[in-house]
């Protein structure tokens, strides 16, 4: 009876959290879409700025056209000349860059750029006067969300820069966006103000969250974020430590212009609903609640977080199924765990706030998975496979994209994020664990668009090296705030992405009630080797 009673308050706090984030009470097994505000832009400063910026090259700025078309509607891009021209310019280097429906602020100089072609410095040159000594953008994707890019800093490059340790090109990515996701965020807002950088960013914030250094800004109504996945901790020649990403950082944002975008019709906000789902029951798929870990898997031995959030509609990242959603460092104490249609692994149970060494804002402790594990089981002899074939061949389990999109990665790297920006979404979805040779020779590589279920690769165990792990796929989301990309649980998300699979609703099981005290156990020795090893690629 005070097992039964412990469990009810448990969902009662599970609902009330979701209350207090400004999500509308529910039903325990239904699930939300998330809450997305939508920014306005003050486009008459956005002239005013880009006015000045090309007042700098008296030879350039007469070629602009300023004059408002007043009877153009303000979402005309045509009742703004001067952006239009800029974006004919800036669009043979960042492609696509109009399609943003705010100011696209880059380390490029635009009247620098136009006065070297003008009086016809080489090629070579036009890039380097321009972008501040960053080279040729590694990744640039605009669309009705907002923008992302990608630039790199060689060792050694650029004027005054102080020498550093690190070895390899320094990577600056910048977001700017029309959509915030409203996420219950207890670490939001802080940060310490830049004095070097006052004068151009009154209201920046510099802070070190979830692996990297951000400095986050508003400028004409719109939040942007410039960060460099670092480490905190002593220099290092293959890891890039936080003290010497400042400057490279703060070089970046000293070099940032208006580069283009351009109006559009304003946006409304995007309430919470229920999310869809089918209707007919799968008589196998069962799942425990969301934030229910192993007990005692949490860091501190905290428990999860409960997230009811589909964050977005995407197709299931294993090509087939049966798959299950399951702890890979703490299974052996997952007592729950029986065979269930035939195949082992239901009921799925959430592994995002599983003790390890990563910054997850979103987990109690603020320390977390980042993601869920997931892997396909061996089907019992013979069933399901065609002649010749074996499931439980691992180049049999295809790892899919899970929407139309943009690809986000730089050869050699362990994790593939794939970006979705649409007038409703501006959120990405990380692999890990494939092969990164298999993923170069494949062109899983910055800016390659894939289609929903494209083949990117295959379930592998790659840590560092082959067989670094066990052989599964790490899948994580992020979704953007006025902190920049944060992680946010996945598990709801690929729930209903593996009902729509099936073709089938799960019935949810739990929450498991402990019956007796929980025991304090040290974090197994394969947990911690595992997050030494990960922390290049986990953030």
């Amino acid at each position: 009876m005070a097992r039964g009673v412990v469990g009810f308050v448990s969902l009662l706090l599970a609902a009330f959290s979701q209350l207090s984030a400004g999500t509308v009470a529910f039903a325990a097994d239904e699930f939300r879409t998330p809450s997305i505000s939508a920014v306005h832009v003050e486009w008459r400063a956005v002239l005013d700025q880009l006015r000045t910026e090309l007042s700098t090259q008296s030879s350039i700025a007469p070629d602009f056209i300023f004059a408002r078309r007043w009877r153009l509607p303000a979402s005309d891009p045509r009742s703004m000349p001067a952006l239009v021209q800029l974006n004919a310019v800036t669009s043979t280097i960042f492609t696509g860059i109009g399609q943003s429906p705010i100011p696209v602020l880059l380390p490029f100089d635009t009247a620098a750029y136009l006065d070297a072609r003008r009086n016809g410095a080489p090629a070579s040159h036009l890039l380097a006067r321009a972008q501040a000594d960053f080279r040729a953008v590694d990744l640039f994707d605009a669309g009705p969300a907002g923008y992302d890019a990608i630039f790199s800093l060689e060792p050694g490059a650029g004027d005054g820069m102080p020498s550093r340790t690190f070895a390899k090109p320094v990577e600056v990515q910048i977001t700017g966006s029309l959509l915030i996701y409203d996420i219950s965020d207890p670490l939001g807002g802080k940060g310490e103000p830049v004095k070097t950088l006052a004068a151009q960013f009154p209201d920046m914030r510099r802070f070190i969250r979830e692996g990297y250094v951000r400095y986050a800004f508003s400028r004409f109504g719109v939040p942007y974020v410039v960060s460099i996945q670092c480490l905190d901790s002593a220099p290092r020649p293959r890891r890039l430590v936080c003290r010497e990403a400042y400057p490279v950082a703060e070089r970046f944002l000293r070099a940032l212009r208006i580069a283009g975008g351009q109006p559009s019709r304003p946006r409304k906000d995007i309430p919470s609903e229920i999310a869809e789902r089918p209707t007919e029951r799968s008589p196998d798929f069962t799942y425990r609640p969301t934030g229910d870990i192993i007990a005692n898997s949490g860091y501190r031995k905290q428990n999860g977080r409960a997230d009811f959030n589909a964050y977005s509609q995407v197709r299931f990242p294993l090509e087939k199924a049966p798959a299950f959603v399951r702890s890979q460092s703490f299974a052996r104490r997952d007592k729950s765990e029986q065979p269930s249609g035939g195949y082992p692994g239901y009921p799925w149970r959430d592994n995002f706030c599983e003790s390890r060494s990563f910054g997850v804002g979103q987990c109690p402790t603020g320390f977390g998975h980042q993601g869920e594990d997931i892997r396909r089981p061996c089907p019992p002899r013979g069933e399901g496979q065609e002649p010749g074939q074996d499931q439980c061949d691992p180049k049999q389990q295809a790892v899919v994209a899970v929407r139309d999109t943009v690809v986000i990665r730089s050869p050699k790297q362990q994790a593939a994020a794939l970006q979705i920006n649409t007038r409703n979404e501006h959120i990405r979805f990380r692999y890990m664990h494939m092969n990164p040779s298999a993923m170069d020779a494949d062109g899983i590589l910055n800016g390659r668009v894939v289609a929903e279920g494209e083949k990117i690769g295959v379930v592998s165990n790659y840590l560092d090296h082959p067989n670094g792990t066990t052989r599964h796929l790490h899948f994580d989301v992020q979704v953007f705030t006025r902190d920049g990309w944060l992680w946010v649980n996945p598990y709801v998300t690929l729930i209903s992405a593996y009902e729509r699979l099936i073709r089938g609703r799960g019935h949810e099981i739990g929450p498991e009630i402990a019956t007796s005290p929980a025991v304090a156990r040290e974090l197994p020795d394969d947990v911690l080797k595992h997050d030494q090893r990960e922390g290049s690629e986990a953030n």
